[in-house]
């Protein structure tokens, strides 16, 4: 059972995500009119409900003017090899994709330092959620709706994260790829949420600020609310996201709670 407490201050960020503080609601002027029939509401975790920048932010004494960089290179590293790995049919967990991804960006940016490593992975088991997201599942699940977690993390690291944030009383199941030895947009991760929570792929609302996330969700079937957060472009790909918000403060109304 996950434990909840109160969720922590949210630190400054390296290129702050639009929208995460935004109180606009476009369900309410018509843009964005609700989805019907919602059961559950599932999440993606890195990038929509935690912020994957927060760890190196608390790092910024040490990493100075390489921080940006750092940021971005151990993102876009941590993804490239949860692809490539899949392509290969080479399975590793998220914890050893991102420290992989980790040791790529920092000999890239030129730092040799053993315990900023260590300090850097042992934060990402502890990464800030963003701002709106204790409000918006509180409302979720004042309103009865289930709701969860899809994710590549592990279910180690999902539930330090959950924990750690707060969260633990919000969150009914945690689904992690490890299940399945497949990262996303395997069809097969997606099919974790709909087994595990025994609903029909359009009872749920997926939300991910991850585009290609999105796009894929929605080729499954699932009710896709694009939280994009980084005003991303629209992807060509199989599929289209229901809705796109800028936050998950616009999502309770979106779906009925």
């Amino acid at each position: 059972m996950l434990t909840q407490g109160q969720p922590r201050p949210s630190s400054a960020r390296v290129g702050k995500p639009q929208g995460c503080d935004s109180s606009v609601n476009r369900a309410t002027e018509g843009k964005n009119p609700p989805l019907h029939g919602i059961r559950a509401c599932v999440f993606d975790a890195y990038g929509t409900l935690f912020d994957h920048a927060s760890a190196a932010l608390r790092c910024r004494d040490a990493l100075g003017e390489k921080l940006e960089e750092l940021v971005s290179l151990w993102r876009t590293k941590q993804l490239q090899y949860t692809w490539l790995r899949s392509l290969q049919s080479r399975h590793a967990d998220f914890w050893q994709v991102t420290g992989d991804a980790l040791d790529f960006a920092l000999e890239t940016v030129g730092i040799e330092d053993g315990r900023l490593r260590e300090r850097l992975m042992d934060l990402y088991l502890t990464l800030e959620p963003f701002p709106d997201v204790p409000e918006a599942l509180t409302r979720l699940q004042a309103a009865g709706l289930k709701t969860a977690i899809l994710s590549n993390g592990t279910h180690a690291m999902l539930e330090a994260a959950v924990n750690s944030a707060g969260l633990g009383g919000l969150i009914d199941a945690i689904y992690s790829v490890d299940a399945v030895g497949i990262f996303k947009p395997h069809p097969n991760v997606y099919r974790l949420a709909t087994t595990g929570l025994g609903m029909p792929a359009d009872a749920i609302a997926f939300q991910s600020a991850n585009a290609w996330d999105a796009y894929a969700a929605s080729a499954f079937g699932m009710r896709v609310v694009w939280c994009n957060r980084y005003r991303q472009r629209p992807e060509r790909l199989p599929g289209q996201p229901d809705r796109e918000i800028e936050s998950l403060t616009e999502l309770p109304q979106l779906v009925g709670a």
